[in-house]
């Protein structure tokens, strides 16, 4: 049975539902790439200000001017202010255009919310909202709204400009104690939420490789040395590490993504350039992914007669959750959606998350929302970053009770 407490809760998350669901597709209407979030950061901040919620901006300085990050606090309402628990929301939308023929489809050609931004923003708009009109709140409660989650690491630079630090330290009001950041899910059915401690997305590392050969004419190979040859041994080559180089009980995967090289027909090129990902799921296997990777492709390169240069880019780091606030995050979830929707055995995706770079700094736990209609499959509904996916408005009310939750526990 729900405490007074948590009645009180969910009866003001319903009575914000229907706001929030025409703010979640106004949102949809005009994603933003990433550090270009400019009119969804000017939303999120005429909102926190309509609340009386003292905020901050320019969070995330992109190519030396000032980010579309936005940074809110809104003190406990006992005398003593302890650590603040933190509350992330990411902002920013995916070169992609849209395909779902919703009304409320994006009005920015080739640019979407394909990932759910939209929703995530939303919901935690509204555990701001819920929160202000709360009497008693244990908690000082920090609000980030975080630009560039898809590739530019906005997370790390929020992070590195002091966000959870506190007033004076680059932040607001006292220092971060705790951090919980959510995902809206389409593999997992409404009313659903999963996580699981330890790492739950994997590091993201992007690679470049250049093989370089000698250029010459399509009919005398044996006159040149083949880059193309060389590369499609490569790439093969590559494929080893998961399957020889490291233990099958260790996470990697090295994807090929893209292959560039030649120009004509009857031409050997003088180089082929191959850039793709490694994805992995823990320090010691990252390390040795790098390694093997190194080995590999300059050693078959050289086997063919090429030469291979590689840039290695280092991305985010594994999202890690901690075990005790996995513990609470599935305790508080159970009382929102009940104990058989919620799972804490939740299996690792190899997609990446900046959400990893709050969590190096104060204990952190990510949770996923199931977005899955009731009595679809999963498997065919669908997937982040695809032109047919739309967030789904259902889960709205249960992530808002769920940072609202976290927030005052």
């Amino acid at each position: 049975m729900l405490t007074d407490t948590a009645a009180e809760i969910r009866s003001r998350v319903q009575a914000e539902l229907d706001a929030l669901t025409e703010l979640r597709r106004a949102f949809h209407r005009q994603p933003e790439l990433s550090d270009n979030e400019r009119e969804t950061s000017a939303r999120v901040v005429r909102e926190l200000t309509a609340l009386g919620i003292e905020h901050t901006t320019g969070f995330a300085v992109f190519d030396g001017k000032p980010g579309t990050g936005v940074l809110a606090h809104l003190p406990a309402t006992t005398a003593e202010q302890g650590p603040a628990v933190a509350l992330r929301a990411d902002m920013d939308a995916l070169p992609i255009q849209e395909n779902t023929g919703k009304p409320y489809a994006s009005e920015n050609p080739g640019v979407m919310h394909a990932c759910g931004h939209d929703g995530h923003t939303t919901i935690l708009l509204g555990a701001a909202r819920v929160l202000a009109g709360l009497e008693h709140r244990p908690n000082p409660v920090t609000f980030v709204f975080q630009p560039a989650e898809e590739g530019g690491a906005g997370g790390e630079r929020m992070r590195d400009e002091g966000c959870l630090k506190g007033a004076g330290n680059g932040g607001l009001g006292t220092p971060v104690g705790r951090i919980y950041g959510l995902h809206g899910w389409p593999g997992i059915e409404l009313g659903k939420i999963a996580t699981a401690p330890g790492p739950l997305l994997a590091a993201t590392d992007d690679i470049e490789i250049t093989v370089e050969g000698v250029q010459g004419h399509a009919a005398y190979p044996h006159l040149a040395a083949d880059p193309v040859v060389a590369s499609a041994h490569v790439v093969t080559a590559l494929q080893t590490i998961a399957s020889r180089r490291v233990s099958p009980l260790q996470s990697v995967v090295v994807t090929i993504g893209s292959i560039h090289g030649g120009s004509a027909n009857n031409v050997i090129p003088r180089e082929v350039r191959l850039v793709g990902t490694v994805r992995t799921l823990g320090a010691e296997v990252r390390k040795a992914a790098k390694r093997e990777l190194f080995q590999l492709v300059e050693r078959t390169a050289e086997a063919h007669g090429c030469r291979a240069r590689i840039e290695w880019d280092e991305g985010y780091p594994v999202t890690h959750n901690d075990p005790a606030e996995t513990q609470r995050v599935a305790e508080i979830a159970r009382s929102v959606v009940g104990e058989a929707n919620v799972s804490t055995d939740q299996e690792p995706s190899m997609g990446g998350e900046d959400f990893s770079y709050y969590g190096q700094h104060v204990p952190a736990c990510f949770y996923l929302v199931g977005l899955c209609p009731p009595g679809e499959n999963p498997a065919t509904q669908p997937q982040l970053h695809q032109a047919e996916f739309d967030f789904n408005d259902g889960a709205i009310g249960i992530g808002v009770e769920m940072m609202v939750r976290l927030a005052l526990s």
